[in-house]
């Protein structure tokens, strides 16, 4: 590559890219490879596989995996649906269901 070359040219500006993803190189793991998506150890930064991890612990630093987020390569998702949304909707739909049974209740005793 010619020194002219955009990643040359641009190296001095993304210095602080360069040196995270230097860092990142060394995590546990990496060396090892992946799939096309992993996710990583908030811990350690260690790459956890996708496909047939079956632990609740970091495969290298043994810290808990828990909750519903997982780091990914740049990003932190939440990628999986928390559990008992319903409790959240039961007084709004105890609620309407009182509504409607005062309702009906009034429609009745007006229309006797």
């Amino acid at each position: 590559m010619s020194p002219q070359h955009w990643s040359r040219t641009r190296g001095a500006r993304n210095a602080e890219a360069i040196d995270y993803y230097r860092q990142r190189s060394q995590a546990p793991g990496v060396a090892e490879g992946g799939a096309a998506r992993n996710s990583y150890c908030m811990a350690c930064d260690g790459v956890i596989p996708w496909d047939g991890f079956e632990g609740g612990a970091c495969p290298h630093c043994g810290a808990v995996l828990e909750g519903n987020t997982r780091r990914f390569f740049n990003w932190v998702e939440i990628d999986r649906a928390p559990e008992g949304d319903a409790r959240a909707v039961l007084p709004l739909l105890a609620l309407a269901v009182a509504l409607l049974v005062g309702l009906v209740a009034l429609v009745w005793w007006w229309l006797a």
